[in-house]
C-alpha cells in the first residue's frame, strides 16, 4: 500500500505513464469528456472533491510545462484562475475559448472529474519533464 502521493491506483498509474508533451486534464463535475479519453471520474458530490484538492495532488508528482485554459475563466471565474496562476507559476498559459477547449479534449491521455460546480474550471496541461 502507498502511504503517501496520490493514492487513487488508476490516476497514480495515468501520471506515472505521462511522456514529455502529453496533454491531461483536470475538469469539474460537467465537463463532457471525448469518447476514447480515459476518464478518472473522483467526483462524490457537489464540491467534492474541489478542483484545487485535486491539482495540489497532483502537482506533487506531475510536472507542467504548460497549460491550455477557457478564456471565459479570467471574468467568470477570477479567484479559480488566480490559483492556477499561482500553483502553475511560470509555464505557458493558452487561452481559448471554452468550445475549442472541449474540442482540445480529445487529444488527452486522460481527464480528471472532479466535483468542483464553479464557472470554467476546467485545464488542459502539458506534461514537462523534471530535468
Amino acid at each position: 500500500m502507498k502511504k503517501s502521493g496520490i493514492l487513487h491506483a488508476q490516476l497514480s498509474a495515468c501520471v506515472a505513464a505521462l511522456g514529455h508533451k502529453d496533454l491531461f486534464m483536470v475538469g469539474d463535475a460537467g465537463m463532457p469528456i471525448p469518447p476514447g479519453v480515459t476518464v478518472i471520474d473522483l467526483a462524490v458530490t457537489k464540491g467534492v472533491p474541489t478542483f484545487q484538492q485535486v491539482m495540489d495532488a497532483l502537482l506533487t508528482e506531475a510536472a507542467v510545462e504548460g497549460c491550455y485554459l477557457a478564456e471565459e475563466i479570467e471574468e467568470h471565474n477570477p479567484k479559480l484562475h488566480g490559483y492556477i496562476k499561482e500553483k502553475l507559476g511560470n509555464v505557458e498559459y493558452e487561452y481559448m475559448p471554452h468550445d475549442d477547449l472541449k474540442k482540445l479534449s480529445a487529444k488527452a491521455r486522460f481527464a480528471i472529474r472532479t466535483g468542483e460546480f464553479t464557472p470554467y474550471p476546467n485545464v488542459i496541461l502539458r506534461a514537462g519533464v523534471v530535468f
